[in-house]
């Protein structure tokens, strides 16, 4: 079975940083972004990312269904890397505006879980990044508070699943599990 290794931190942690260091310890990485330039400033983070990775790194750019994405490897690579749960949270939370956010909760954290399945059987090693947003203070709107509501459930459900899990702090990584 393949290992899952899951990296979290707070933003600017050093976790996506962190993670690619241990993703170059592998010879083949599939790199799975879940980004999606939706403003210039967003944009000049997604080309800081792409200037840190390897050329001989492969590239699958999906704001959605990530699962599938992993389930469809057609062959066995050194590590799948996904960077960032919480941007794929945030792309299926804003996705249809029209539904009611409970059903979405639930929808999303169905998606995860089938994303942690899909990692869980791999036949590759995966490395998950993703934010910790619960330390902070309660948003002040419902929107927000339900988004760190599912990254909260999210991350809990991945770091179950994990065989590692790492917690970044000012760059520095605290493996607690």
């Amino acid at each position: 079975m393949a290992k899952m290794t899951f990296v979290l931190g707070g933003a600017r942690s050093g976790k996506s940083a962190f993670a690619e260091g241990l993703a170059k310890k592998y010879n083949d990485v599939v790199y799975i972004a879940t980004a999606e330039v939706k403003d210039e400033e967003m944009r000049e983070r997604i080309q800081i990312h792409r200037a840190r990775r390897p050329f001989d790194w492969k590239t699958v750019e999906a704001p959605f269904h990530v699962d599938v994405v992993v389930s469809n490897l057609s062959e066995k690579v050194g590590v799948v890397y996904i960077d960032c749960i919480t941007l794929y949270i945030t792309n299926m939370l804003l996705s249809d505006d029209r539904e009611i956010l409970k059903q979405k909760q639930l929808q999303i954290l169905d998606e995860i879980n089938r994303l942690s399945k899909a990692c869980r059987e791999s036949k590759s090693d995966v490395i998950m990044v993703s934010n910790e947003v619960g330390l902070g203070i309660v948003p002040d709107n419902a929107l927000s508070r339900v988004f760190r509501d599912i990254a909260g459930n999210a991350n809990q459900m991945l770091a179950d699943e994990a065989d590692e899990v790492y917690f970044m702090v000012a760059g520095i990584a605290q493996r607690i599990k």
